[in-house]
């Protein structure tokens, strides 16, 4: 077992998608793939429930995470306890990561910090979002700073970009902005065939997670659609079907977590970086730039 491999575990829970975890490990997805399979070997069990484009941690995965998670963090803090009873530690130095959609925000931020505090040293970075992350995960940085695309929406359901959830105009679920998997629990469900296998594995993923396997009635699109609109059912299906969903003016496709979007700054620091005062000062700068930088956008 590799900290390489336990850095790609990592990844992998904090992503829950095997691509987006071979991007940022910098490693083809088939290489991540027998990464994990190599570790669930060595451990002898099973960590991670694999499906075309969804990832869901067993209770051991879960556990090896946690696990993951503290012995990088204790080997990048007894690195740098090593490094600096060598070279001694500098207490005046600042490395702050940034992506290029925020190099309106974090140059002007730093030259402000620097009038106020100019003993101060900072190393400013433009790097990606994967490698911000990386950095941040490894200390080569203090604090990354980037915008990110997020919900607007507050829901623990989350879906493989394939499937969709939708009922009848009259529902009461049909207006909601905000939708957790709790308030599904009272509603029966309809499910819609897919002729794709791999499609129709991950709705009867999405099924079980949604805990209505038990209970679904099975139907096709047209059967699906006539069912909600004479009950308070509610429905999952393929997104191939969203155009004629949406197209019905009885329908209403439900908000998860991947339907509203917009941009956010995310702001992150190392977490063996204390917050002093100084800390706080550049970060509030940061935070002041931003909101700035909004309020003339929308102007």
């Amino acid at each position: 077992m590799r900290f390489e491999q336990l850095e790609q575990f990592v990844a992998l829970g904090n992503l829950r998608h095997f691509r987006q975890a071979a991007e940022q490990t910098q490693i083809s997805t088939s290489a991540l793939t027998r990464s994990i399979q190599t570790l669930e070997d060595e451990i002898g069990c099973e960590l991670v429930k694999r499906s075309t484009r969804s990832v869901r941690l067993t209770e051991q995965g879960e556990m090896f995470l946690s696990y993951c998670k503290t012995t990088l963090s204790e080997l990048e803090l007894t690195k740098k306890t090593i490094k600096q009873s060598l070279f001694g530690r500098d207490q005046q130095k600042l490395v702050i990561g940034y992506t290029s959609e925020a190099s309106s925000i974090v140059p002007m931020s730093c030259g402000q910090f620097l009038a106020d505090y100019p003993n101060i040293k900072i190393e400013m970075q433009l790097q990606d979002e994967h490698e911000l992350t990386r950095k941040l995960q490894l200390g080569e940085i203090d604090i990354s700073v980037y915008l990110q695309t997020a919900s607007n929406v507050i829901s623990d359901i989350y879906l493989p970009d394939q499937l969709i959830l939708f009922v009848a105009k009259h529902h009461p679920l049909a207006s909601r902005d905000s939708l957790r998997k709790e308030e599904l629990y009272d509603f029966p469900m309809y499910g819609c065939f897919s002729q794709s296998k791999q499609v129709q594995s991950m709705l009867n993923e999405a099924v079980e997670g949604l805990n209505k396997s038990s209970s679904m009635k099975i139907g096709n699109i047209d059967q699906v659609m006539d069912g909600l609109k004479q009950s308070n059912h509610f429905a999952i299906a393929s997104i191939e079907h969203a155009n004629t969903i949406a197209q019905d003016p009885n329908l209403v496709i439900l908000k998860t977590n991947k339907d509203i979007n917009h941009e956010q700054l995310v702001v992150q620091t190392n977490h063996h970086v204390s917050r002093d005062n100084h800390i706080k000062h550049l970060l509030s700068l940061i935070e002041t730039s931003a909101k700035a930088k909004t309020c003339a956008s929308n102007v």
